[in-house]
Parts: structure tokens; C-alpha cells; sequence
């Protein structure tokens, strides 16, 4: 089970690094229990561009994700990795989404069966870089930016994570 972060596991608001800016998005220590509870691993993939930016450092999001990965474990949820893209937009790397590099990081450190997990993103770019690695189960969620849902490649788009559950 892939998650995106901003967007999905807690309220967008750009650029986030700092842990009081942080605020989950309700529902998601319940979904990702169910994750758990289905028998998924959750591995958080995010393109963290405001590090390139030079807007916050490496050590700032790592303090932030550390922080994070501690509030789920109060939960009794393990997160088994995350994956950033720290470059810019305009960056010829082949980790920012929507390229699979991250997926592929992930499937090389964990082996994982790429073609019978998710991915839960907030953007289109989520849906391509999942794709494009070879995962087909893809959900789009409504409580990070606007959504296409006409034109959009997820297989299933929802208000928030909290109704993801329903598809597993």
C-alpha cells in the first residue's frame, strides 16, 4: 500500500516542514489500520520539492517524518518505509512523481508485488508514477488538490482515505 503524504496522510498546506504545521487528515490512523488488518505493508512515496527549493533542509523533513512515523506507531500502525523526491519540478531526476523511481526504490529494498498493491495519491501524477511502475490499483482522494475525475487514470476516486477501506 503506497500513500502519498501531503494531500493524503495529513492536510495540504505547501511546503510543509515544520511538525506544528502538521495535522493528519481525520480517518487516516482508522484506514491505515484497515491496511494493516488486510494483510498491506504501507510505504509513503513523496515528492518533497521545497528541499531543492532550498524553502527547508534534508534534516527538516527527516525530523518531520520521524515525528510522523511516531504518531503512527501511537497508533499501533507500522509504516515500513518512506521514500521522498527531494528536487524540483524542472529537475531531470527519475524520482519525482510522475516517474516511478520511488517505486522502484521501494520494490528494490522490499520486493514487493508491485501488481497487487495500491497507491493512494492526491494528484495525477501519483496515479502516473504508480502506473508506471506496474500498479494498477489506484485510488485518487478529493482532500488534497482538485481532481479531473473525468479525465483521470485512478480506478477509484473518494472524498478522503477514510473510504478507501471500501474497495480493498
Amino acid at each position: 500500500m503506497f500513500l502519498d503524504r501531503d494531500g493524503v496522510i495529513n492536510k495540504e498546506i505547501g511546503y510543509l516542514y515544520k511538525v506544528e504545521d502538521f495535522e493528519f487528515i481525520d480517518g487516516v490512523f482508522d484506514a491505515c489500520l484497515d491496511f494493516q488488518s488486510s494483510g498491506y505493508k504501507i510505504i509513503v512515496v513523496t515528492n518533497q520539492s521545497g528541499i531543492e527549493r532550498g524553502y527547508y533542509s534534508v534534516e527538516d523533513f527527516q525530523l518531520v517524518t520521524q515525528w510522523m512515523l511516531e504518531q503512527f506507531k501511537a497508533q499501533g500502525i507500522q509504516i515500513l518505509d518512506v521514500f521522498f523526491c527531494p528536487h524540483a519540478p524542472d529537475s531531470n531526476c527519475s524520482c519525482r512523481k510522475p516517474k516511478p523511481g520511488m517505486f522502484n526504490q521501494a520494490n528494490d529494498k522490499h520486493n514487493i508485488d508491485m501488481a497487487n498493491s495500491w497507491m493512494i495519491g492526491d494528484k495525477e501524477a501519483d496515479i502516473q508514477a504508480a502506473n508506471a511502475a506496474g500498479i494498477s490499483n489506484t485510488v485518487l482522494v478529493k482532500s488534497g488538490h482538485s481532481i479531473d475525475e473525468k479525465n483521470t487514470k485512478a480506478q477509484f476516486v473518494f472524498d478522503s482515505i477514510k473510504q478507501v477501506s471500501k474497495v480493498l
